[in-house]
């Protein structure tokens, strides 16, 4: 049962308005107070993260109320909360914006209430005064069930003006106004096409610091902490569960600047389900770690086009192992990577590893986003035909083939409209533009896992023949 255990969720007006920015900096000044801080995230994301972790020194964890039942999310919260003093919750978009317009699904607003959390809603007061209260009210007050507690203004120039907003929103509506960030661009992340640059680009900066110490300046944070233990309401929640444990798989997980985006819940149930994860970089290795299945997760690559041709062995041992019936799990940049070419932003070529008879071509407008659900027509890494699995799609490249493609899964959006097919299945190698979320479907970790054991049991064979 997860009663009083502190938690608060950071929600914003609206996309843009800095939550991620408010986020990072209250997880890392309370972690500078000595509290062991949990971050997740809610919704398909996999950069903000990254930041979370360097922020607190733990893991980030995604929640969402599309790909996972509320039942998973809240399996996933207690477990990684269990051993914090708080743990906060970065919101998506804006509070109330999920997968439908008219209902709840998948928004912040959902997250909050199946966690019985409270909310701290982020709002852009640069260029208004009293509005705020007008703006927090009718926030506060649309969704009955749902109990945003505070107000954090951001991007605000001078004390003066905070006090105005922070007079306007306690005299009108109630809510805690616990403080306000400044504008500086010394603790502004830089975007790029998919959002902020990667925390394993960032290193060990001191950007984290720096957020601490702007935030003890003028935010409240035992006003924070008062929020965060004012939880109502409790929750059962069971352990989430990949199945038994059976002969271990080696899986080599491709992890560098180019290849960073990976549920840490996904390997989570590798690991229960008896897999050990062996990290190795396509950018900067000569060869490959010896394991029975490569999983090559999305991220830029893109923007790392020409080290990736320049590792020409990497790129040889890789073709070699998917020629030879080895397995391999690719998504987005890994299917982009197992392609025979990237064409970057640029229109320059680059040459990969050439598994799929296709090249990856990046936009510069036309980006595919959006929740999907994933079924396999054909035997495949992720179970027989039927098996159904819920992801999501985000990159700014399509592909252009050269040749005939084999494709392994149709698509349905959110709402349940056809939406193509994805899955490019070559021998047993399988690469989707999808990201999916194991979670979703947990016997997926067993299907991928006990077909690498068939895989590997039929290649010995082989060569002992």
């Amino acid at each position: 049962m997860v009663r009083q255990r502190p938690r608060l969720v950071i929600a914003g007006t609206h996309s843009g308005v800095g939550k991620t920015t408010v986020t990072l900096a209250l997880m890392a000044a309370l972690k500078a107070r000595g509290l062991v801080v949990q971050p997740f995230k809610v919704g398909p994301d996999f950069i903000d993260p990254g930041h979370h972790q360097l922020a607190t020194g733990r893991p980030s964890r995604n929640l969402d109320g599309w790909m996972l039942t509320e039942a998973v999310n809240r399996s996933i919260f207690s477990q990684a909360s269990a051993d914090a003093d708080l743990s906060i919750i970065e919101g998506m978009m804006g509070l109330f914006d999920g997968s439908s317009p008219v209902h709840e699904q998948g928004s912040t607003a959902e997250l909050a209430k199946q966690l019985h959390a409270p909310v701290l809603l982020v709002i852009d007061g640069s260029a208004m005064a009293r509005s705020a209260a007008a703006m927090a009210s009718g926030y506060a007050r649309f969704d009955p069930g749902l109990r945003v507690q505070g107000v954090l203004f951001n991007r605000i120039r001078s004390e003066g003006h905070y006090r105005l907003l922070r007079d306007a929103v306690e005299a009108e509506t109630g809510l805690a106004v616990v403080g306000y960030l400044r504008p500086d661009a010394s603790v502004t992340i830089p975007d790029r096409h998919l959002g902020l640059r990667t925390a394993i680009e960032a290193g060990q900066s001191d950007l984290y610091d720096r957020l601490a110490r702007s935030a003890a300046e003028t935010i409240d944070l035992s006003r924070v902490e008062a929020l965060a233990r004012s939880v109502e309401g409790s929750f059962d929640s069971d352990p989430p569960s990949a199945g038994g444990r059976q002969e271990m798989v080696r899986i080599g997980l491709a992890y560098d600047p180019a290849f960073c985006f990976y549920y840490q819940d996904n390997l989570d149930l590798l690991e229960r389900a008896g897999a050990e994860i062996v990290k190795f970089s396509p950018l900067h290795d000569a060869g490959l770690p010896d394991v029975d299945l490569l999983y090559f997760g999305g991220g830029y690559p893109e923007l790392y086009g020409g080290a990736l041709t320049a590792n020409v062995s990497m790129r040889a041992a890789v073709k070699e192992y998917s020629d030879s019936g080895g397995a391999i799990y690719a998504e987005c940049g890994g299917l982009m990577y197992l392609t025979q070419a990237i064409r970057d932003g640029a229109g320059e070529r680059h040459e990969m590893v050439g598994v799929f008879p296709a090249e990856a071509v990046m936009r510069q407008s036309g980006m595919t986003l959006g929740y999907r659900s994933v079924e396999t027509v054909e035997d495949c890494l992720l179970g027989p035909a039927g098996t159904s699995v819920r992801g999501h799609e985000f990159h700014y490249s399509h592909l252009e083939p050269k040749g005939d493609l084999d494709y392994a899964c149709a698509l349905a959006d959110a709402g349940g409209k056809p939406a193509g097919q994805d899955g490019l299945m070559k021998a047993n190698t399988l690469a989707l533009y999808t990201h999916q979320h194991f979670g979703s479907r947990p016997e997926i970790v067993v299907n991928l896992l006990q077909t690498v054991r068939h895989v590997q049991a039929a290649r010995k064979a082989r060569r002992n023949g």
